[in-house]
């Protein structure tokens, strides 16, 4: 799937970094919006996010300042931020190690396909996790059934919906979300229940 790049600019920063992290020899794989438009799916969100591993975020910063992009190591801790300035602009990404308190890990980063984003091959986060990062976001202080459903919507058939369940068993508003869109006929809450069960 390709976009015209005049269209989204983003687009040309996400391939210039996949390029020169995959030439670092840096382990990272796509997140979040493009992961899931690299996917087939719909997205309500136009940012770009990567996963990578704690112990990588200063080689990430490093190597991306080599070739002109500016480094940010914000407050909260769990991802550091690079530049890339385009005209009068800077097009940010988040480089992520800890995306909803669950650290990224080697099976983190193995949980992928490589997919062709706008003819640059890297690894994409599987719809699962995806899925799964999406609906833990959720809170008392913030919860927006919106962002998600587009998401489920599109690539329900890529997501192991048994999975989700049980890696978000924990949280009130995940399983309030599972329930809209069974009643929304993406897919079925009680079979999806049964089966996390059994496994």
């Amino acid at each position: 799937m390709a976009v015209p790049e005049d269209r989204q600019p983003l687009i040309a920063t996400l391939k210039r970094a996949a390029y020169h992290l995959k030439d670092s020899g840096i382990p990272f794989c796509l997140a979040g919006s493009f992961a899931v438009y690299a996917r087939g799916g719909e997205s309500v969100d136009h940012d770009i996010d990567f996963l990578i591993k704690a112990e990588d975020a200063e080689r990430v910063l490093t190597a991306l300042a080599e070739v002109g992009f500016r480094g940010e190591v914000p407050p909260e801790g769990w991802l550091v931020k690079a530049f890339d300035p385009v005209g009068d602009q800077e097009n940010l990404i988040d480089f992520i190690f800890c995306p909803v308190q669950r650290p990224v890990t080697d099976a983190t980063l193995a949980d992928t396909d490589v997919i062709a984003v706008n003819a640059c091959h890297m690894p994409v986060l599987s719809a699962t996790e995806l899925m799964i990062h999406k609906v833990l976001t959720w809170s008392a202080h913030y919860c927006d059934y919106a962002r998600g459903l587009p998401v489920a919507r599109s690539l329900r058939e890529q997501i192991d919906w048994p999975r989700v369940y049980r890696e978000t068993a924990h949280s009130p508003y995940a399983h309030a979300f599972l329930f809209l869109i069974d009643r929304l006929g993406v897919m079925s809450l009680d079979e999806t229940s049964a089966l996390a069960a059994s496994l």
